[in-house]
């Protein structure tokens, strides 16, 4: 089984190919291998208020082109004393829509600092989110979910990951989400919990 992960982020492939690396008889493309080139339509896949609603807007819109099984994620950051904000506007969270790619991550990261400050740590509670929508040819599209807890910081730590994980603090593992080695992110984020979700679906049809 072809299936295409339709991301054009390379810190989203990168974990993406690690989970579904295992799965038995599946060949993972990402858009560039599938010949699929940078769009401004793409730009307007994500108008919905749901994770899940945005997940499939994207993996439709990739699958048709291709005519691939598509598997596509809508994620994002949701913090309590925010009122579940920024949730599914995560990406595009600070004002600024001229910037892109870590400057893009930086801004978000100080602008979700800004909104929270003088917010004791007790109440700076958050919960990343994954939907991850499957649609394959002639089938209807399944869903797969992961949440991760944590809890906001001040102050950056760590130095993989990317997005927010310098700011998000695991209380039971001790650690921001960039502090972790790809592994243990991946057996703890909610794009690992909602990917491995996947995988252990299509590992059981290859059984």
């Amino acid at each position: 089984m072809k299936l295409l992960v339709a991301t054009r982020s390379s810190g989203k492939m990168a974990e993406i190919r690690q989970i579904l690396g295992g799965v038995s008889g599946l060949e993972v493309v990402d858009l560039d291998e599938a010949g699929v080139q940078p769009s401004p339509e793409e730009d307007d896949l994500e108008p919905h208020g749901t994770f899940e609603e945005n997940a499939l807007s994207k993996a439709r819109y990739f699958a048709k082109l291709t005519g691939l099984a598509t598997v596509a994620d809508d994620s994002g950051l949701e913090v309590d004393a925010l009122g579940g904000a920024p949730g599914v506007l995560s990406k595009r969270f600070a004002p600024g829509d001229d910037l892109e790619g870590l400057e893009r991550d930086h801004a978000n990261n100080r602008y979700l600092v800004e909104k929270l400050a003088g917010v004791e740590p007790a109440r700076r509670t958050a919960r990343y989110v994954c939907v991850a929508a499957l649609l394959e040819p002639g089938k209807e599209p399944l869903f797969f979910r992961g949440e991760a807890p944590g809890v906001v910081v001040s102050e950056p730590r760590g130095s993989g990951g990317f997005g927010y994980d310098p700011y998000i603090f695991d209380p039971q593992f001790g650690a921001t989400f960039a502090e972790m080695s790809p592994a243990e992110k991946n057996a703890r984020s909610h794009r690992g919990r909602a990917f491995t979700a996947l995988a252990e679906a299509l590992g059981r049809r290859r059984s």
